[in-house]
């Protein structure tokens, strides 16, 4: 059964998973990645935007759990959303791709014990909400009576709506040991 995250004495953030959770997690945080990854369009690009982070193309997600992750900067106004989301979705897709890839490494390195330096916790924190948004985003949640709707709706079998609530408190202890000082 996890534990919670804590500080520990040497200042580290640890936390216990046993091996099904962690495979658990493990498995949210690839299909993560995975639905992060994109295809690699660079040939085609201009090599300036290429650089710099600039999409020629770059429209809104149709995928609502993409949306959830990569929202529209401006609601009333498609264009400037659309023109906004070619300056800053590469790098924002790539930072979020590059710590789920890192989260998968620490919990790959792990035994039933995660030990994180407060740079890895940092990425595992933000991990987590990206997870928890694609979740949310794939079972329609709305608010919290939603959950509580869910979640009675699967009390015997136990589903998603479980997952998300487990991973939620999860990030909560994190939040928690991030915010202890030593």
């Amino acid at each position: 059964m996890a534990h919670a995250f804590n500080r520990t004495l040497t200042g580290k953030i640890a936390g216990r998973l046993d091996p099904v959770e962690q495979a658990l997690l493990r498995s949210l945080v690839l299909q993560l990645a995975q639905l992060l990854h994109e295809t690699d369009d660079s040939a085609s690009q201009d090599p300036l935007a290429q650089l710099v982070g600039i999409q020629e193309l770059a429209e809104r997600p149709e995928d609502p759990a993409l949306l959830r992750l990569f929202p529209d900067a401006y609601r009333d106004d498609e264009s400037a959303a659309n023109d906004f989301r070619r300056y800053t979705q590469a790098r924002l897709r790539e930072t979020k791709t590059n710590r789920a890839d890192a989260v998968i490494e620490i919990l790959d390195r792990a035994d039933n014990k995660i030990e994180l330096s407060d740079a890895e916790a940092q990425s595992m924190l933000a991990v987590m909400n990206d997870t928890r948004l694609v979740l949310a985003s794939r079972l329609g949640l709305t608010d919290e009576l939603k959950l509580d709707e869910l979640l009675l709706a699967e009390a015997d079998q136990g589903g998603v709506a479980h997952l998300y609530e487990w991973l939620t408190w999860l990030q909560e202890t994190l939040v928690r040991a991030i915010m202890q000082k030593n």
